[in-house]
């Protein structure tokens, strides 16, 4: 006979784990199946296999017609058989409402009424019938071995999940893991997923973190490291993200464009800006990260917070030809400016405004008021501070770099002055 290969559901279930007392068996005598009765159902059974499922459900019709005189084993036995062959079938609807009026007979072995109950709460799950899956398993628990129950409580618990009774689903699993912790068992891949599902589900970030830990440490897959430093980045534990992702970085778990682009990102956040340009680089170098708009920004600022001006104005300057606004020629300018390359960002800052677009304009007139200072053209200087004394925002710097510049103008005039006399 068939087995029935429930295979996606069975990996929720496996695993033993000695928790409470095995429960009482009946002891009713259980009637025997006759040899008459099981070749007959063998025959029906090899009629599907050999022309159809029809042509054998036809030769179970015709055992049916004698379940009268069969005693509760054997009726047990066709209803059994119709059940696996609407299984076969995919008639998992028919296939459940006969194997629930194998159940229904009594008596029957023990070992047939527990499988079945299971089967049958397993079917019911995939069925989407989470009421029927937990009472069939109810049932199952009073025939189970104790070391079987935990099975029981990752089915309830995946049922109320897909339920979506959440809270009422969390105790279930979390009792299955705790056995399997008791025997000192790993517990299984699939159920420490549903517990981060439901934990996920109920908004329990920290618990989240915790199973993804497990996972990480048990299973050590690419997917549950990035998920674990993705959670320690929503709860604010920078530094235990940027652990992760360095870790999951060395075993050769960070390859996509945004995983690349996450990982520099949390070292800029770390305040480890060199690295978040260094990984950057790597990537452009190795066509990992698109050289967009974005990304040649955040290469320029990563640069420019480590410090490294004279590359972060090349960056910058890379990142204005795929650039449509004055921005990053403006950012450039300043770059220049803190060089001390004066005639540059006074170059930079004109090309920036005649491009347009800069969220800043009169900062590049006060750029080029202090550009012109460095260089000592104190007219000059004080002609751009009083472009940038008409902008709000640069206004204040503006006025009090113009009074300095025309102290100047007045000091070289008095100079000249004196020279002639």
């Amino acid at each position: 006979m068939k087995h029935l290969l429930l295979s996606s559901v069975i990996a929720w279930v496996l695993g033993t784990t000695l928790v409470q007392p095995v429960l009482a068996q009946s002891t009713e005598r259980v009637p025997a199946l006759r040899e008459k009765v099981y070749s007959q159902l063998a025959r029906a059974q090899q009629e599907a296999e050999d022309n159809g499922v029809q042509a054998g459900l036809a030769a179970l019709k015709s055992v049916e017609e004698r379940a009268d005189s069969m005693n509760s084993y054997e009726r047990a036995m066709l209803w059994n058989f119709y059940g696996y062959t609407y299984y076969d079938n995919e008639q998992v609807d028919k296939a459940i409402e006969y194997f629930d009026k194998v159940v229904q007979e009594s008596p029957i072995p023990e070992s047939l009424k527990k499988s079945t109950l299971f089967s049958l709460a397993q079917l019911s799950l995939t069925q989407g019938n989470f009421e029927e899956t937990l009472s069939y398993l109810d049932s199952w628990e009073k025939v189970a071995n104790a070391d079987e129950l935990n099975k029981a409580w990752v089915l309830k618990a995946q049922a109320l999940y897909q339920a979506e009774q959440f809270a009422e689903a969390l105790p279930f699993i979390e009792k299955a893991i705790a056995a399997a912790d008791k025997e000192d068992k790993a517990p299984q891949e699939n159920w420490l997923i549903l517990a981060r599902a439901i934990h996920y589900e109920l908004k329990q970030t920290e618990q989240v973190a915790a199973v993804l830990e497990r996972l990480v440490k048990l299973y050590s897959k690419p997917e549950y490291w990035l998920q674990l430093a993705g959670v320690f980045g929503q709860l604010d534990q920078t530094k235990k993200q940027l652990a992760v992702l360095e870790a999951a970085n060395q075993q050769g778990f960070i390859n996509t464009p945004g995983e690349l682009r996450n990982l520099a990102q949390v070292y800029y956040i770390n305040q480890l800006p060199y690295k978040a340009a260094k990984t950057m680089q790597e990537g452009f170098d190795a066509d990992k990260i698109e050289t967009n708009l974005a990304n040649r920004k955040f290469y320029a600022q990563s640069l420019m917070q480590a410090r490294e001006y004279q590359q972060a104005l090349d960056a910058y300057l890379w990142a204005d030809e795929v650039s449509e606004d004055g921005e990053m020629l403006a950012q450039a300018a300043h770059v220049a400016l803190n060089l001390d390359e004066n005639e540059r960002a006074t170059t930079l800052a004109k090309k920036a405004l005649d491009k347009g677009e800069v969220r800043n304009e009169g900062n590049l007139w006060l750029l080029q008021g202090m550009a012109a200072v460095n260089q000592r053209e104190y007219k000059q200087a004080v002609e751009s501070f009083e472009k940038a004394i008409e902008f709000p925002e640069s206004k204040a710097a503006a006025q009090q770099w113009q009074r300095y510049a025309k102290s100047q103008v007045d000091y070289q005039a008095r100079v000249n002055e004196t020279a002639m006399n």
